[in-house]
């Protein structure tokens, strides 16, 4: 049987509680099942990302592939469904699937990621890329991002009235104008859902594919959204926030051929919701003290910044 990451399976009993533990008393008997049932061997070390492991695998008959097991929870649900639809463009291919294990036996590729690229633009251009070739028409049964709008302003509300905070009244105003504007009214297009540099991997058969899909239908710029906030670190480190954030914003839709404006909106809607869930969860490096405090003025910024109309 394989053994399960130490590091992996502490968080996972730190966030999913008995539940947790119980599935991980499990997960060595499951993946020997699919292992069998799939006609793998074990090929490598196992690796795990925030809620699943990674068994690199041998086929016996077709070659090299990994086993990804992941934790039941619904917000994993559909990423087989989005694999299955773009049938190897920009992402792995997915290769066989138990739903009700949450398991999909994928494509192998490389194990460095295109956070490693030190180039910001030449990461921001190639996630613009990929997200483009991703959006695709998504097909029926994935989750709309537009039902779940109405949920999107009634929480704005609530964090406005309920949290103390510095946000100007214009800038939460302005991620709810695009809840209503923008959330409500979004097209069937599938897009990958949690795009940053973390989830491009290099491959063989293409230059860079995507993995760890949360398989949404909605508007392609909302991955402008969450590239932006996963490039965290290096607006940190830059001298000029507005600078910075805009050249993202702008090498993205660019790449991505999605309109600019709309990137930047989705990114102030992010950019809001994140300053009001950090003053109620804290930060994993810092959950209280004068580094939160640091952190959350730092948000407060951008999300200020970008409500700003270019």
């Amino acid at each position: 049987m394989i053994g399960i990451p130490e590091t992996f399976a502490r968080t996972t009993v730190e966030r999913e509680g008995e539940p947790g533990a119980v599935w991980l008393a499990e997960l060595p008997g499951i993946v020997d099942e699919l292992l069998g049932r799939w006609g793998c061997l074990p090929d490598g070390e196992v690796v795990h990302g925030g809620v699943g492991v990674i068994v690199p695998v041998r086929r016996r008959a077709e070659g090299t592939a990994v086993l990804k097991v992941s934790f039941p929870h619904p917000g994993n649900r559909h990423e087989p469904d989005a694999f299955a639809a773009w049938g190897g463009r920009g992402a792995v291919l997915l290769h066989e699937r138990d739903d009700e294990r949450f398991a999909m036996l994928l494509e192998r590729v490389r194990t460095s990621t295109l956070a490693e690229v030190e180039d910001d633009d030449r990461v921001v251009t190639v996630a613009g890329q990929v997200a483009r070739r991703l959006a695709i028409p998504a097909p029926p049964g994935l989750p709309r991002l537009r039902e779940r709008a109405e949920a999107w302003e009634e929480q704005l509300h609530k964090d406005a009235e309920e949290l103390t905070h510095a946000l100007p009244r214009h800038v939460v105003d302005a991620a709810v104008a695009t809840v209503r504007e923008l959330g409500r009214v979004q097209p069937d297009t599938l897009i990958h859902g949690d795009l940053h540099a973390g989830n491009i991997l290099r491959a063989d058969r293409e230059p860079w594919l995507a993995v760890d899909p949360k398989g949404y239908a909605g508007d392609p710029a909302y991955d402008g959204g969450t590239l932006l906030r996963s490039r965290a670190l290096t607006l940190l480190a830059t001298d000029d926030l507005r600078k910075a954030a805009h050249r993202i914003l702008d090498v993205f839709a660019e790449a991505a051929e999605v309109d600019r404006e709309r990137a930047q909106r989705w990114a102030q809607l992010h950019a809001v919701q994140d300053a009001f869930w950090n003053r109620r969860h804290g930060f994993r490096t810092a959950r209280s003290g004068s580094r939160s405090d640091w952190l959350i003025a730092f948000g407060d910024r951008l999300a200020e910044l970008l409500a700003e109309r270019s």
